[in-house]
């Protein structure tokens, strides 16, 4: 026979035996009304209220009288349309980029014999040294082929070149938009540094995809969000500033997503299980070289460099890690500018500005010898970027 338990109701209340606590109920329905996009206004018109659905971003003056009601109801309709609008035809614009950058692949990748193992993003390299070609097998995670280099670059010459483009009309102008530049040069005069390495193997990349975290505003609360830019290696500073300010300000814009915060807001709803396997899948399909293109453009793991601005949150650089997950090779960093006192040749006291620099890098594409060149050709260019001005005499293609 069951034992009988009695509960005395002045001693206990309902919330010490729920199982559910009411509070986390309360918070849930408080998340689910901040959801709605919309704010619900009661107008008096003609001496009756009127409850009205206004739009958060919409700016209205109280209405007295029945037509002026009328024509608020009017506006908020137009708005909708013209918001509805716009996202169409930003979604076609991102189409239409979209196939182009297919196009450019396709033609890219026409240059050269396909080969079993090429990929999407790059072609297999088959004539690296035989050392070079045991690299993913010896190391075949990528934390495990990190090299950490630092320098500083002397930017007196630099600001200069700076505020003259910013006279000259280019808004917002700085020294990353030249980091930026001297990178896709250098990639284009020494081919080697935009290599990957995937499934063990080692690859020349097609483009040169450029991938930075950026937040919407500078506060703790702001949330981060991703964007990847595509270069051109003939591209000059002017059209690398273009390009990377069009991505950036439509990621940051009120209605801003690079679609990485589409994927992501997926994933966030997703089960742990669920999670899991997505995660092991991806693997599997990146390591034979089957993800979609389009999933490739969106990934921040995948490109030929990411970039961090440590100077913009007030610190100095840091050696970040790159990352198993995809196949980016390159990370940068650069922090503060600082002034030093320096004596020039006369022995006279000069004030220099610096920036300093740190970068990790996958030592599995090329050699030291190889890097040490890339970065002093880099140095040279973001202390004189007069020469970015102008498209490169020749575009070297990487080895067959």
């Amino acid at each position: 026979m069951a034992k009988k338990t009695y509960i005395d109701s002045d001693k206990y209340t309902r919330s010490d035996y729920a199982h559910r606590d009411i509070s986390q109920y309360m918070d849930k329905r408080k998340q689910k009304k901040h959801k709605k996009n919309y704010d619900i206004k009661y107008i008096c018109v003609n001496g009756k209220y009127r409850k009205l659905k206004v739009p958060h971003d919409t700016e209205i003056e109280v209405p007295v009288d029945a037509p002026s009601l009328a024509l608020l109801k009017e506006k908020i309709k137009q708005e909708k349309t013209d918001k509805k609008l716009r996202i169409k035809i930003q979604k076609a614009s991102e189409k239409a980029e979209f196939e182009i950058r297919k196009a450019k692949l396709k033609e890219k990748r026409s240059q050269h014999k396909y080969r079993i193992g090429d990929r999407k993003e790059g072609r297999r390299i088959k004539t690296v040294t035989g050392m070079l070609r045991a690299m993913p097998y010896i190391m075949p995670q990528r934390c495990d082929a990190l090299n950490t280099y630092a320098d500083s670059f002397d930017i007196t010459d630099t600001e200069k070149f700076c505020r003259e483009k910013i006279k000259a009309g280019m808004k917002n102008f700085s020294i990353l938009h030249i980091l930026l530049a001297s990178y896709v040069r250098v990639v284009s005069q020494r081919p080697g540094i935009n290599r990957f390495v995937s499934g063990r193997e080692i690859y020349s990349r097609h483009s040169i995809d450029v991938t930075m975290t950026v937040k919407k505003t500078m506060s703790i609360e702001s949330p981060d969000t991703c964007i990847k830019v595509f270069f051109e290696p003939t591209d000059t500073i002017d059209d690398i500033y273009e390009k990377f300010n069009k991505v950036v300000e439509k990621s940051i814009g009120d209605n801003g997503d690079t679609g990485f915060d589409s994927l992501t807001g997926v994933l966030q709803k997703a089960p742990r299980f669920a999670l899991r396997f997505f995660v092991w899948l991806l693997n599997i399909l990146d390591y034979h070289g089957k993800l979609p293109l389009s999933l490739l453009d969106l990934s921040p793991f995948h490109g030929s460099m990411i970039i961090t601005s440590m100077g913009s949150l007030g610190i100095k650089p840091i050696y970040h890690h790159i990352y198993n997950f995809g196949n980016l090779p390159v990370f940068l960093s650069y922090g503060m500018k600082r002034t030093v006192t320096v004596l020039d040749a006369n022995g006279n006291p000069d004030r220099r500005k610096y920036l300093d620099f740190k970068a990790v890098t996958d030592e599995r594409i090329c050699d030291g010898y190889y890097y040490a060149s890339a970065f002093k050709l880099m140095k040279r260019l973001v202390e004189h970027p007069e020469a970015l001005d102008y498209p490169p005499e020749q575009v070297f293609e990487d080895i067959p």
